[in-house]
């Protein structure tokens, strides 16, 4: 398939070894697109091997390195590229081995932010850039329940800090950086702000999210009683979300990356039912978030469709099975 697309042009992804970057990746070069991916090492072949793997990789992906914090690190990555899907994000350290989460995750993702985009800046050949951002607009307190969240909703800065959401702020910042730094030097920018992501993974090492979903399916609930509700997508919907703002000479602004958004206990009991030989239970004590729901009509009108919550599920669990993280179930 890969080798018979129409080549589309060449785009930067940042971060490109992580879980949703990666199957960006996979999705742009199956999409005819020739990718130069940033990474942190280039030669950790062990650590890339997935995207080496990949269906055109040898022929249109090239690896360079970067450094977020490092100003002008991305010069060289996004320069002569048509287009820049910014995943990058700092890494998560363990909470309570940091004396600072906060400095440690907040305030790089500001930073390497203006570090990209300034790069992106000194490119003359750059159509647009596409920022991954999240839908955590759950954390606040002014919203009418009986109205979805929109793109024109923002988390509160203030009871993120106050509740110590340190991922989710500097989601946040990161993003209100980026619109500050666009208005200034009007760049075409637009933001994606998934959901939960579900699916594949095709990086071994699984990220923090994917983990608290393997742990779900053993029946480890601990981690997952702090979601209380949420909103899930697929991970292939995130990947082609992004591609379809890119795209889209009409995108413009924020776009909701959302499939279904259920309780805990609604998806547990789901779950369950479907996968009987797995230890999940049909409900369990959680964390009380109030009723919201969230428009993704924005994106839907781009004429985009969302897979289903029992199709994010099947193609997860088959994956962890796949990679023997099921195996005594």
């Amino acid at each position: 398939m890969g080798e018979e697309c129409n080549f589309k042009g060449k785009v930067c992804v940042t971060g490109a070894s992580g879980y949703l970057a990666s199957w960006l990746v996979k999705r742009l070069l199956l999409s005819g697109y020739h990718v130069r991916g940033t990474v942190r090492d280039p030669g950790n072949h062990a650590k890339l091997k997935h995207l080496w793997q990949l269906e055109g990789a040898k022929e249109r992906l090239e690896l360079v390195k970067a450094e977020l914090m490092e100003e002008g690190s991305f010069d060289d990555a996004v320069m002569g590229c048509d287009g820049v899907f910014h995943m990058a994000t700092p890494v998560i350290g363990v909470v309570g081995l940091t004396s600072d989460p906060k400095a440690e995750m907040v305030e790089p993702a500001i930073k390497g932010t203006r570090n990209v985009l300034s790069s992106c800046k000194k490119n003359p050949s750059l159509r647009r850039v596409v920022l991954t951002s999240s839908s955590a607009l759950r954390t606040r307190l002014d919203f009418d329940s009986k109205v979805p969240l929109d793109e024109s909703s923002w988390s509160s800065e203030e009871l993120c800090e106050k509740l110590k959401i340190w991922y989710g702020l500097s989601k946040l910042l990161a993003e209100k950086a980026a619109w500050e730094f666009a208005k200034e030097t009007g760049m075409d920018l637009i933001t994606v702000l998934p959901a939960f992501v579900i699916g594949p993974s095709l990086p071994h090492d699984l990220s923090f999210t994917a983990s608290d979903v393997l742990g779900l399916l053993r029946g480890e609930t601990e981690k997952f009683k702090g979601y209380g509700r949420m909103a899930y997508v697929h991970i292939d919907d995130v990947a082609l979300c992004h591609i379809r703002v890119y795209e889209e000479p009409n995108a413009h602004g924020r776009y909701l990356c959302s499939s279904v958004v259920l309780d805990n206990n609604d998806l547990v009991s789901m779950l369950a039912k479907r996968y009987p030989s797995l230890p999940i239970p049909e409900r369990f004590e959680q964390f009380v978030r109030p009723y919201y729901d969230l428009d993704t009509s924005k994106l839907r009108s781009l004429g985009f469709k969302f897979k289903g919550i029992e199709e994010m599920f099947d193609d997860c669990v088959a994956s962890l099975r796949e990679q023997g993280r099921l195996d005594s179930y």
